[in-house]
């Protein structure tokens, strides 16, 4: 595996997932395989679990990282092919990454979407970019479209907190004060499509996540229904994809709350907006995992950068 930018980029996600458990129980036993190696991450948005968690994870591997903030510290970076470069932008991405690849053995970009262009958000350009124009590895910690550390994260959550042989695992929308992105929840959904469990989506109507991501899995557009039976609830907010980027509505009835989930255990990518998308009841309680998987996401990205030293 060259670079990791995708949740299809996993093979074999139970063999990934048990890999993953390995390294938790013992995070510095490969602390030789990152040595003089160093792994440059890059945010052109904020970031606080994704930032921590993957530099954490390449310090486990003997990495050094060196972090910078894109936006806020670099010169406006160019991403378009033949453009006249005499606006605001003073670098181009062809020359911005190849100088990045000269100082960092593997490369780790952040960036949100517009939510503003459906299809310039889907062409993935600054991720892409950075994978066309860079000559070591790259790392997507989100992106436009997808946020594969978290997925991966999430996998193995669930792994390590189902009692079943094949759980009932639902994705459900909750309200929101702004439009967010399809990020996580695409990339739990094709998590959840790789696993060996009885996944669901509930979202109101006007919310259906990209087709050519869900694909067959079933939609409900009542929570209830799409509840019944759950072993876990993992909830997010996102915007619109058909009137993209938009706000349909905000209804607070479908909040996360004790009573709608039963014995489910609740799962968020955090951050999250207590009393908006899910109430304390929930957040406070045992069926909470929100720190157990903030915590997996260094173990998810050790193994992602473990597996990209190992084949590079």
């Amino acid at each position: 595996m060259k670079n990791y930018t995708s949740i299809n980029d996993i093979d074999n996600i139970n063999s990934w997932i048990e890999e993953a458990k390995e390294i938790k129980a013992n995070p510095f036993k490969n602390k030789e395989l990152g040595k003089n190696k160093t792994l440059g991450l890059l945010f052109f948005n904020s970031s606080l679990r994704t930032r921590l968690s993957t530099q954490k994870a390449a310090l486990n591997l003997g990495m050094d990282p060196i972090v910078m903030n894109v936006s806020g510290d670099a010169w406006g970076i160019e991403f378009g092919d033949g453009t006249v470069m005499n606006g605001n932008t003073a670098e181009h991405i062809k020359e911005a990454a190849a100088v990045v690849s000269q100082y960092c053995d593997v490369i780790a970009v952040r960036a949100f979407p517009s939510l503003t262009d459906k299809e310039k958000d889907e062409s993935e350009q600054v991720l892409k970019s950075f994978v066309k124009f860079a000559s070591v590895p790259i790392v997507s910690m989100e992106s436009a479209t997808g946020h594969p550390l978290q997925g991966l994260t999430d996998a193995i959550t669930i792994a390590e907190n189902s009692t079943k042989k094949r759980p009932k695992v639902v994705l459900s929308w909750a309200p929101h004060v702004k439009a967010l992105p399809h990020a996580v929840a695409n990339s739990f959904v094709q998590a959840m499509q790789k696993m060996d469990v009885e996944f669901v989506i509930a979202n109101p109507e006007g919310y259906n996540l990209n087709p050519k991501i869900t694909k067959d899995t079933p939609i409900y557009h009542n929570q209830d229904e799409a509840f019944k039976d759950a072993d876990f609830v993992y909830t997010k907010n996102w915007s619109s994809y058909e009137d993209y980027g938009q706000v349909l509505s905000t209804n607070p009835n479908w909040m996360i709350t004790k009573e709608k989930i039963g014995d489910a255990k609740f799962m968020h990518c955090l951050p999250v907006r207590r009393n908006v998308v899910v109430e304390d009841a929930v957040l406070d309680s045992d069926a909470s995992l929100v720190i157990e998987q903030a915590n997996n996401r260094t173990y998810a990205a050790q193994l992602v950068l473990k597996k990209i030293l190992e084949n590079n």
